[in-house]
Parts: structure tokens; sequence; C-alpha cells
């Protein structure tokens, strides 16, 4: 099914798409002022995601479904909030030159912004949560993004150790082969 896009004007931020996974909220609502940027870089990097590219909002009876929080796309950020009906509000973040397909979207410093509808989720529900998108307070990091294990913030790959060094497991062997002439 193809379904029509509308693009707002810039500084208004975006709406519509699904994605309900599982049932765990977090509380909502904007808890004094933005994280402090040491924390909210160590969380978001630990998770692959660019710092700047965080954002939340509010939406009237949604909820930030906490194990929906990751990447979108190479660094961007997504999060799903949910109400009790089942309806679903997403809400991205990427660097502006992947925008232009999304139905609401608002431009900020870093990024484009835009948030996606499921459900019974109302187009005036939705003007509310794209006006309402900010960066995260201190007291919402917690329930946002996870503390970073310090064992893995070393910015090296984890090592399995379980694989062998070659056959089935090993390094990909990329040569190209030369026909004989």
């Amino acid at each position: 099914m193809i379904r029509a896009v509308r693009t707002l004007p810039p500084l208004l931020l975006a709406v519509a798409l699904l994605a309900g996974c599982g049932t765990e909220k977090a509380g909502s609502g904007a808890s004094g002022p933005p994280a402090g940027p040491a924390e909210l870089s160590a969380r978001a990097k630990a998770l692959g995601i660019a710092p700047e590219l965080v954002y939340v909002t509010d939406a009237p009876g949604f909820t930030l479904a906490r194990q929906s929080v990751g990447v979108q796309g190479d660094d961007g950020f997504s999060a799903a909030y949910t109400d009790s009906t089942g309806a679903v509000i997403h809400l991205y973040t990427d660097r502006p030159q992947h925008a232009g397909h999304h139905r609401y979207e608002v431009v900020k410093k870093e990024c484009v912004v835009w948030l996606e509808g499921e459900g019974e989720v109302s187009a005036a529900v939705l003007g509310k949560a794209l006006h309402a998108v900010h960066r995260p307070a201190a007291g919402e990091l917690d329930a946002l993004l996870p503390t970073p294990d310090p064992a893995f913030t070393d910015g090296e790959p984890v090592r399995r150790g379980d694989l062998p060094t070659n056959g089935d497991g090993g390094p990909p062997d990329n040569t190209v082969p030369t026909p004989g002439l």
C-alpha cells in the first residue's frame, strides 16, 4: 500500500510509523535541565548513537517504551511511545541528508527529527508531540539510555575467542580470481 507523504515547514517535527516492541514503559515528561553532555555522550555512544541526535518528546497519554530505544540508520536515534490502547508514536532522528520521505519533520541543529503514528494516534496528538520534541533532561536520561558497562566502553570491538582463525568463521577471503588466458 502506498501512502501519501506530507512535509511540514522546517521547525515542525515529524509524525507517523509503527513499531510496538513489547510493553515495558518508562515515565515521561521533562524533569529538570537537559542531561549533562558527558553522561549523555557516554550512554549514547555505548549504543552506537551520536549523542547530538538524541531527542525525546511528550504526548498526552503516551509513555516511552524503553526497550524500543535504539539506533536509527548509521548513528541516529529511535524510540517508541505507547498508550493504553496500543497506539504507537515513533520518534526518529537522523542526519539531514537522509530527510525528505517522512510525514512530519523538523530540522534541529544537528539532525532531522520526525514522528510517525500508528493505530488510533490522532493528528492532534501527533502535533502536540511534534511541538514537544526536546533534548532529554537529566531525569529522563535514566529511563531513556542505560548506563554503559565500563567493561565494554574502551572503543574496541568485543573479541569472542570462540571463533576459528581460518575456515568457516575465519576472516573472509575477498580476493578476485584472475581468469586464465
